[in-house]
């Protein structure tokens, strides 16, 4: 008779110092932490560190993910983001563009050693060392010639001051003298694969100043397909569609996805969000973390940093999501999709009446968030899910959407917010107005 192995227990807080490149079902998935725990992640770069380390087969560094009890295929998991902590002192960053013959349909996803590929040796995602600083110093262990996969367009190299509240990019020779200290710089993990992109030494851009406003890229829960974690996403995920690579996907597949590469400088401290499980236990993972991001994420690229992110985690059962959704701080939310004060209740029901109109009842800010190959794709894709989550026509959705909520572009190509005002009694139905509600409390006036 086989000896069944028994069920490892839920912890109430689980540290994570891990790390992988692909995200789905193969992946170990670390715990399981008990409904209502805690995770706290100590994230690694996110983008650029792992664009110049070809071994890995993704744009992006992220944590192993953590089972959450309870959680199954159909319910969604609510991810109250507690802390986010810069850890880096410094970073580099840039806009790029692909160094052709050193990869396969996608620079972010197949990188080869063109130098072996052409001497019959093994070629793709190639063991690499650092040999100095600069672009150059990237080599290939087995023939030891040049091999990053992408070029810097224009870069720059910024620190931050001790209270990690401002930034400011420095000269060549101060960038020169941190990139022979880079792992130290960016602070990263001792389990990390990539390289320090502050290894490059880049300085093209001098002396700019710039806020600090840390926010996690990557936040949320596995899918239900093995994705390069930074394609698990709408935008980015297209680029899979029919690749020529291992990891190519169809339109039906890349369904699968979660969509927690977001980019949107609201996953911060003090937010909730609230992501599908498609795999039993969610498999709860983080990483990419900036120093700050705008709106739009124009430059493709921004301040990728070492943090530690703590959050606690919570089951929504009967919550089937495709994608996720946002809660951020109520400073962050559009003017039109702010909660109404006892005041403008007040007058709106006066006005309603003397037009014999009945005001609808209590309404309250959700985000629900989209993406797509582009903007109005990332659009429809964000809108067409408010409408299935809240039991309203698209058109509905279309109309409150502009007239009491907006559009925000978290990143180019494709990932938006689609901000409205939702009635109260919808939410309720839904599982989460108690969410929303310890997010902007309840509604007065009404």
């Amino acid at each position: 008779m086989a000896v069944r192995e028994a069920a490892v227990p839920a912890v109430d807080h689980l540290v994570v110092d891990r790390y992988t490149d692909l995200v789905g079902p193969s992946n170990e998935m670390l715990g399981p932490v008990r409904n209502g725990g805690r995770i706290e992640f100590l994230t690694v770069p996110g983008c650029w560190g792992p664009m110049i380390t070809p071994a890995l087969r993704s744009g992006h560094e992220v944590t192993l993910p953590v089972a959450v009890e309870g959680a199954k295929v159909g319910d969604a998991v609510a991810i109250h983001v507690e802390r986010l902590e810069q850890l880096s002192r410094a970073t580099t960053s840039g806009t790029h563009t692909g160094w052709e013959g050193r990869f396969i349909s996608d620079p972010f996803v197949a990188r080869i050693c063109p130098t072996c590929r052409d001497a019959g040796r093994h070629f793709l995602y190639p063991d690499t060392y650092l040999d100095g600083i600069g672009e150059g110093a990237v080599r290939c262990a087995t023939c030891h010639s040049e091999v990053i996969p992408f070029h810097m367009v224009e870069g720059y190299t910024m620190v931050f001051d001790e209270a990690k509240e401002i930034g400011v990019t420095v000269a060549p020779a101060r960038a020169e003298e941190l990139a022979r200290n880079a792992r130290e710089w960016v602070v990263l993990q001792e389990h990390a694969r990539q390289h320090p992109i502050v290894a490059l030494g880049k300085a093209d851009l001098v002396g700019v100043m710039t806020r600090v406003r840390v926010s996690a890229g990557n936040l949320g829960s596995i899918p239900a397909i093995d994705l390069p974690s930074s394609h698990n996403c709408g935008d980015f995920g297209a680029f899979l569609v029919g690749a020529q690579h291992e990891f190519a996907v169809t339109e039906e597949e890349l369904e699968l996805r979660t969509d927690v590469h977001m980019d949107i400088d609201s996953v911060r401290e003090g937010s909730i969000l609230i992501v599908p499980v498609k795999v039993d236990g969610a498999g709860i993972y983080a990483g990419d973390v900036h120093a700050m991001i705008g709106d739009g994420e124009v430059a493709v690229h921004t301040t990728d940093i070492s943090a530690r992110v703590v959050v606690r985690v919570e089951v929504i059962k009967g919550l089937s999501l495709d994608g996720p959704i946002l809660l951020p701080p109520v400073e962050d939310l559009p003017f039109l999709a702010r909660p109404f004060t006892r005041s403008e209740v007040e007058r709106a029901k006066a006005l309603a009446a003397a037009h014999a109109t009945k005001l609808e009842g209590p309404v309250l800010p959700i985000q629900v968030l989209g993406s797509g190959p582009y903007i109005n794709a990332a659009v429809d894709n964000g809108v067409e899910r408010a409408a299935k989550l809240l039991g309203m026509t698209v058109d509905e959705v279309k109309n409150r959407t502009t007239i009491s909520g907006a559009v925000e572009i978290g990143r180019l190509p494709g990932f938006v917010q689609i901000n409205l005002l939702a009635p109260r009694e919808r939410l309720e139905r839904l599982g989460i107005l108690h969410l929303v509600e310890a997010a902007y409390g309840e509604p007065v006036g009404w």
